[in-house]
């Protein structure tokens, strides 16, 4: 029904039978280089011999064919023309380029602009400020303006998890009354914000397994926005004739992509022996097992156990990858429990002392039926999505960011992105005023009138700067502005330096 939907079918649709069983033992393939160290310790001892190796683990692929996606001697090769004599290699990088166009996709397709203009630019606002704060997290977050909780707390108890998903109480059951509440509250998001409420999911610090009516929650969602939202979960085998439900649904609509959570080997090669690589072709698994070659972001229980290594004077690195993975938290928009009845206002930031679970909570509210969440949903926007720079604001850059002076202008850079603005006569000027960290935006603006700006040139630039993300307005502390508490604020950085910088 929708152009995101299509697109991802598609996708799929691009390719033969034959062509997506080999791109699914491709898949097979790429899952076991990064999950399993055995695999990969053998490859390179059976480079004589690949395709007896590969038929070991239930490969049925060429693995000479696609040597530039392992090989070291190879690597070299990966996007780029050369990549064509390796077929399979070139095969594997288009359907992942294909996927992240995907991905942005989903991000564009969480816009309101027509719908709800004031949500939809304090959207905006939330994703630039991401892209320049959150490192390699920024661009592969997709902003969904919706997520749904379908239990209270979580069974699995990963102890990585990114946001410290509390202790499962149990689940909300499908009922007559439920399922009128449900479609109800799934209607409210469409109202309010058009096909943009199709970027909703239903799970947080909850796993969708939890719930044995998950299949009949998403299957309304479907039927009410026009889209099946993706399952991502970290207990795929506790009930495999669900997990098999949910994977029917996906074959039936193709959607989005599922996802699967592996927290150890075990659970891997289960997966494996339970689902055949052609099963697999539409869920995307996650490797968080300890030998993976994974990183793992700095927030909720993986920033407590980073943080107990350092106490104890060891190497703080939990995992193979260790690149500057900020958050798990994708939504900006609204955090909806089923079963308590509550809405929080969310957006993603960066694990650290301020939001440990990697995401700010700017409000939440508790709801009994269809017409208090609907209530609660718009007066939520009305509170927090006031977008418009006021003169009584007090102004400052984002504790992050690293003013840098010059005669001409100023940079704000942090270890994700460099900002320059630098030319206008007035700019080292505006830079200066802005770095002091306690002037209301209507002083800076009749200050730097007095000194000959334009007037309103001043207020553009202020407001473009407010709409970047680059003021400092978090709700921690009350929204734009500093506070005091914020005066011995010392922002934590990744020790890693993202290649991922840029100019804005």
């Amino acid at each position: 029904m929708s152009n995101t939907k299509d697109a991802y079918s598609a996708l799929l649709n691009s390719y033969s039978p034959e062509q997506l069983h080999t791109l699914a033992h491709i898949k097979r393939f790429m899952e076991r280089l990064v999950t399993d160290p055995k695999f990969r310790e053998g490859l390179a001892e059976n480079m004589h011999d690949l395709i007896g190796y590969a038929e070991n683990y239930g490969i049925e692929v060429d693995p000479n064919l696609m040597l530039p996606l392992f090989s070291r001697d190879h690597r070299q090769y990966r996007h780029t023309v050369e990549e064509v004599q390796w077929p399979l290699s070139k095969m594997w990088t288009e359907y992942i380029d294909g996927m992240l166009e995907h991905r942005d996709e989903l991000r564009d397709h969480g816009g309101t602009a027509q719908v709800n203009p004031g949500f939809h630019q304090w959207r905006e606002r939330q994703i630039a400020r991401g892209m320049s704060e959150l490192g390699v997290s920024g661009p592969n977050i997709t902003h969904p303006v919706v997520a749904y909780e379908l239990s209270d707390g979580c069974s699995v108890g990963c102890w990585f998890c990114g946001i410290s998903a509390e202790k499962y109480e149990g689940y909300q059951p499908y009922t007559e009354e439920v399922a009128e509440l449900w479609r109800g509250m799934l209607g409210t998001m469409v109202d309010r914000f058009g096909e943009a409420a199709q970027t909703g999911f239903c799970y947080w610090a909850t796993d969708p397994m939890d719930n044995p009516d998950y299949d009949k929650f998403i299957e309304d969602h479907y039927h009410v926005t026009g889209f099946l939202p993706q399952t991502t979960t970290a207990a795929p085998l506790k009930n495999v004739d669900l997990t098999r439900r949910v994977m029917a649904l996906f074959d039936k609509y193709r959607c989005v992509t599922n996802r699967f959570s592996i927290v150890n080997l075990k659970i891997f090669n289960k997966v494996h022996e339970e689902f055949t690589a052609d099963e697999l072709m539409g869920v995307e698994l996650v490797s968080q097992n300890h030998e993976a070659i994974m990183s793992k972001a700095s927030a909720g229980r993986a920033r407590e156990r980073k943080q107990k290594l350092r106490a104890a004077g060891k190497d703080d690195k939990i995992s193979i990858g260790d690149d500057d993975h900020a958050t798990i938290a994708c939504v900006s928009g609204f955090l909806v429990n089923l079963p308590l009845r509550t809405v929080r206002m969310v957006s993603p930031t960066r694990g650290g002392d301020r939001w440990p679970l990697g995401y700010r909570v700017y409000d939440e509210r508790k709801f009994e039926t269809g017409e208090d969440f609907a209530r609660v949903i718009d007066e939520l926007i009305e509170r927090h999505c006031g977008n418009e720079l006021r003169h009584d604001d007090i102004v400052a850059f984002r504790p992050d960011l690293e003013f840098v002076a010059y005669d001409d202008g100023f940079v704000l850079k942090n270890n994700t992105m460099v900002h320059t603005f630098r030319g206008p006569d007035y700019a080292a000027h505006l830079g200066r005023l802005i770095a002091e960290g306690d002037l209301p935006a209507g002083q800076i603006q009749a200050e730097l009138i007095a000194a000959g700006g334009d007037v309103f040139v001043i207020c553009e630039v202020l407001q473009n700067l407010f709409n970047q993300g680059l003021f400092d307005d978090d709700p921690k502390y009350g929204g734009i502005g500093p506070r005091p508490e914020l005066l011995e604020f010392k922002p934590e950085m990744p020790k890693v330096k993202s290649k991922a910088m840029g100019n804005a």
